[in-house]
């Protein structure tokens, strides 16, 4: 539950990494220690770039300059943790998708895969903790997931992933 407006975005940014190196690990060419490494590089990089653009008053106010983008153009914070472990540009551009938008806001971290992809929630804090079955949880993620290992720039259906703590 929210208690006032909460300044601390490590939830935020832990599923925002959590995702990006899940991409990464799901291609099976970085090894652990190497998305470690990458993970905290990332972390780090986050952090310090969303210091001064970071406002639970107003979740979205700053949230273009929150928002992490490949657009056939790699994002310069990726590319940056991506150095950290010896990856090279062409090499994320084969390990991650050509069009990601990943949305980094206070109380919900969401991405979509493609121009005309589905927003899937990744992060969500919410005042009352919500009441979704295991079971439709459980879809929703596999869904999404199963759009992204098939490499689907344009999901058939709207499918919402939510995953809350």
């Amino acid at each position: 539950q929210r208690r006032g407006p909460r300044t601390d975005m490590a939830p935020e940014i832990a599923a925002a990494v959590g995702f990006v190196s899940s991409l990464l690990r799901t291609r099976g060419c970085v090894s652990e220690q190497q998305l470690q490494v990458f993970s905290g590089a990332l972390r780090e990089a986050l952090a310090e770039h969303y210091k001064h653009h970071w406002f639970p008053e107003k979740p979205f106010k700053g949230s273009g300059y929150r928002c992490i983008r490949i657009n056939h153009k790699m994002d310069p914070i990726i590319s940056k943790a991506a150095s950290q472990i010896g990856l090279s540009l062409p090499q994320l551009y084969q390990l991650l998708p050509s069009e990601l938008t990943l949305w980094v806001d206070p109380y919900e971290v969401s991405y979509r895969i493609g121009e005309d992809g589905s927003i899937c929630v990744l992060y969500e804090a919410t005042a009352t903790k919500p009441t979704t079955s295991k079971a439709a949880s459980s879809y929703g993620m596999l869904t999404c997931k199963n759009q992204l290992m098939l490499g689907r720039t344009s999901p058939s259906k709207n499918y919402i992933m939510t995953v809350s703590s």
